[in-house]
């Protein structure tokens, strides 16, 4: 049985790729046709793809590995909260900060530092302090939980990143290249496939798509 029919992807709108001007000729194999200057991309081989997506991610799971989900663009950004948290997975879905991967050890630091400041709070340490310091440390504690948050329990690298749009995660991209680390991508027509290790090709940028 598919993991998601057809019917779902065309509802979702997930068939609308990009302007026929703004492609990567490398997903013509995933193009059905074109419509009023607009790709619509085969949702036959979409369907597919998932499947093949779907059997690495559980097989990944089932081994005790961690999914790292990634879509900061806004569109996305509540979609990879929500989904991620529903899986118990990781996210990043407000910045990719240089070095989330490749500089684990550092991202780790300051993760610590989150978990230090949230109990500094709950043990009433701040109540003592100064108004202004106060003030501070709250504004510390929200910019790294903005950043930081959906991997605050990430003990180690993930066996594998979810991520939307590549083209606007490039960064993130090349750290799991560096790394190692397949990544599963839903892939719109002017993306380049060849990055991506499960590719689903699909509409990035619609939030149903999503």
């Amino acid at each position: 049985m598919a993991v998601v029919s057809m019917k779902q992807l065309l509802e979702a709108g997930v068939h609308f790729g990009h302007q026929t001007r703004r492609w990567n000729p490398k997903m013509a194999p995933y193009i059905f046709t074109e419509r009023n200057g607009i790709y619509i991309i085969d949702l036959q081989k979409t369907v597919r793809k998932l499947e093949d997506a779907y059997m690495f991610i559980r097989d990944l799971t089932a081994n005790g590995e961690s999914v790292l989900f990634v879509g900061t663009k806004k569109q996305a950004q509540d979609s990879i909260r929500e989904e991620a948290t529903r899986a118990g997975a990781h996210y990043v879905n407000a910045r990719w900060l240089g070095g989330m991967l490749t500089n684990f050890r550092t991202i780790r630091g300051r993760i610590a530092r989150l978990s230090q400041l949230r109990s500094m709070e709950q043990e009433g340490i701040f109540d003592l302090l100064p108004k202004k310091e106060v003030i501070k440390l709250n504004h510390e504690i929200e910019k790294l939980e903005k950043f930081l948050g959906g991997i605050k329990d990430m003990k180690k690298l993930p066996g594998a990143l979810f991520i939307i749009d590549p083209r606007k995660e490039k960064i993130a991209v090349a750290e799991a290249h560096k790394l190692g680390i397949p990544i599963v991508a839903i892939v719109d027509t002017n993306c380049d496939p060849d990055e991506i290790d499960y590719i689903i090709p699909g509409n990035d940028d619609a939030i149903r798509a999503v």
